[in-house]
Formats: C-alpha cells, sequence, structure tokens
C-alpha cells in the first residue's frame, strides 16, 4: 500500500503538470535517452536562459496531468524517458532550441508537442522551429506597415521637386 505522503506529492506534481499544460503557450515532448549529464545541463541552461522550463516527468503521472488538461492526444508520445519543456509565452522558441540541439546530439529527440493547445506532431514542431524568432516577425511586420507610409512619402517628395523645378523654369 502506497505512503499516505507519497500519494500526497504525486497528486501535487499530477496538479503542477495539469496547470503548466493549461497556461503554456507552448509544450515540447522529448526522449531524452541517452544524453549524458553535460549534454542535459547545457540544454537545460540554453532553455532556462529563453525563460523554458524543462522537466523530467514519470508517464503515468503526465498521462494523469494530460488526462486533466483534456489533451489526452498526447498519451500516445508519453512512452519511454520523457522531458517536457514548458513555455509560457514564447511559441517558437522551445521549438527552435530543442530541434537545433537535436540536430547537434542525436541522442535527444523531439516527439510532439501543445501548441496554444492543440496536440501537435513533430513535423509542426519542426516548422515552428523554421520560423522567425517573435522579434525577427515583428521586424517584418513593422517593415510591412511602414511601407505605404514610405511609398507615399517619396511620392509626396517627388511631386514637390517636380512643381520646383517647373517653378525656377
Amino acid at each position: 500500500m502506497a505512503n499516505a505522503n507519497t500519494i500526497a506529492v504525486k497528486e501535487q506534481a499530477v496538479a503542477e503538470v495539469t496547470e503548466k499544460l493549461k497556461s503554456s503557450s507552448c509544450t515540447i515532448v522529448a526522449d531524452y535517452r541517452g544524453l549524458n549529464v553535460a549534454q542535459v545541463t547545457q540544454l537545460r541552461k540554453s532553455l532556462r536562459e529563453a525563460g523554458i522550463e524543462f522537466t523530467v516527468l514519470k508517464n503515468t503521472l503526465a498521462r494523469r496531468a494530460t488526462a486533466n488538461a483534456e489533451l489526452t492526444d498526447l498519451d500516445e508520445y508519453l512512452t519511454g524517458p520523457t522531458a517536457i519543456a514548458f513555455s509560457k509565452d514564447d511559441v517558437v522558441s522551445p521549438a527552435k532550441i530543442l530541434t537545433e540541439f537535436a540536430k547537434k546530439n542525436d541522442k535527444l529527440s523531439v516527439k510532439a508537442g501543445v501548441v496554444e493547445g492543440r496536440v501537435v506532431g513533430y513535423d509542426q514542431i519542426k516548422a515552428l522551429a523554421d520560423l522567425p524568432s517573435k522579434e525577427g516577425l515583428l521586424s517584418m511586420l513593422l517593415s510591412v506597415l511602414q511601407a505605404p507610409v514610405r511609398n507615399f512619402a517619396l511620392a509626396v517628395k517627388a511631386v514637390a521637386e517636380k512643381k520646383e523645378a517647373e517653378g525656377q523654369a
């Protein structure tokens, strides 16, 4: 029979993971089998610097949390050693960091994830990783928004120069 303290600790862990699944904008499930301590430490450091929490979970606890968060489609990916990255704000960064790390260390494999409350497979995670960063996307948006104003200013300047040239002639 399980100890009451052990059960309470596990229930607390499930509640925490459930809350993280619900509040995260991006959650990625990865298999870290074969990584040594130095590699895992390096991965955790790069994720932590980006504000991403990376944790290793027992699959039974993770499945209970996915059931509570109504994300049971993720259960099929919860096999073998499982580590989960949670990002509250940025959708692209965890995908980018984990797929880049997986390219350099073939022992890490990205399985699937949850993006904005929807379970997605590896292909969608890879597509996310190929997107520019949030700052890059905002920069592109800003340049697109500035283009009409810039073109209008150039047209007004050209008309003014033409009128000035006609006035001098």
